[in-house]
């Protein structure tokens, strides 16, 4: 009787000491982000913004959140990405749905669609564009959300990341503006279309590296949108020798690349089409991430 009274009283468990307790666990495992991605697992399952979690300090948690927390947390210490745990990921200031069935949408790719608004706003018509392996479909969502009188296609070979990518489409209200369409790059397209703007985000990680990399990316992202051969270039060669035929006069191409691989790619462009006007752009960290070719030999402006 005395121990069912004294488990009757005692202090519940509260927010402040859950974070300490999962912070502490998470850092045992190497995890970095230690500290807040306690705080983005616990806010996910008290239906709390990061910032609410940080004034609750004395919220108490009950027994079923604590359960819930403490499964998703074990997800976290296996290294699991906190996008595939938490099931979403913001890019361009809109909200994505991923799974383990497509990549997560990085912010240095945020670059490749500043390029490519430009090369399509500099058409002077309303573009009809293309996004090649669209995986969550975060390009080609984005591009239409910023280019309303556009004609967006978006492929991939994986059914289950099109079923992401329209589910993406209808959040984000442009799933009238993107038609999606099953095959591995130009193979689910007609061979007589003809786009302003072909942009992809194509697999470049070299085949011998993927084992290499953080946990939750070798472990957890799929293996078939990271594998760019075993150079890394293997999708770039395909796109630069089949792209030049599917781009309408003055039409442009744009691709994101790994780190030191822009001067391959750029001479892949050159040789595939050798009137093509072909630019390199570097991210914020000074990294080569984006190369862009126009049809013509005009030169593009720069951004």
């Amino acid at each position: 009787m005395e121990d069912q009274t004294a488990a009757a009283t005692e202090a519940p468990v509260r927010v402040s000491a859950f974070l300490r307790s999962a912070a502490q666990r998470l850092v045992s495992e190497g995890i970095e982000s230690a500290a807040l991605d306690a705080e983005v697992l616990l806010g996910h399952v008290l239906g709390f913004s990061r910032e609410q979690i940080l004034v609750a300090a004395n919220t108490p948690v009950d027994d079923v959140q604590r359960r819930t927390y403490e499964h998703l947390l074990s997800r976290r210490l296996r290294r699991e990405p906190m996008a595939y745990i938490t099931c979403k990921r913001e890019f361009w200031s809109l909200d994505f749905q991923v799974s383990p069935d497509v990549l997560i949408p990085r912010p240095e790719t945020e670059l490749l669609v500043e390029i490519a608004l430009t090369l399509a706003k500099g058409s002077g018509r309303a573009p009809r564009i293309v996004d090649l392996g669209t995986g969550s479909g975060a390009i080609a969502v984005a591009l239409a959300s910023e280019l309303t009188g556009a004609e967006v296609i978006a492929t991939d070979v994986s059914a289950e990341a099109l079923a992401v990518a329209q589910r993406n489409a209808v959040r984000n209200g442009v799933a009238g503006r993107i038609r999606f369409v099953q095959g591995d790059l130009f193979a689910a397209l007609e061979p007589n279309q003809r786009f302003d703007l072909i942009v992809s985000n194509p697999p470049y990680i070299r085949r011998s590296d993927i084992d290499t990399l953080m946990p939750e990316v070798s472990r957890w992202e799929p293996r078939g949108a990271l594998d760019g051969g075993w150079d890394g270039l293997d999708y770039y060669r395909r796109i630069a020798a089949q792209g030049v035929r599917y781009l309408a006069p003055d039409g442009a191409l744009a691709v994101e690349i790994g780190a030191g691989m822009g001067q391959a790619v750029a001479s892949l462009f050159h040789d595939a089409a050798p009137c093509a006007a072909v630019n390199t752009y570097n991210d914020h960290a000074g990294i080569e991430r984006v190369v862009a070719a126009r049809k013509v030999a005009a030169p593009m402006t720069a951004i």
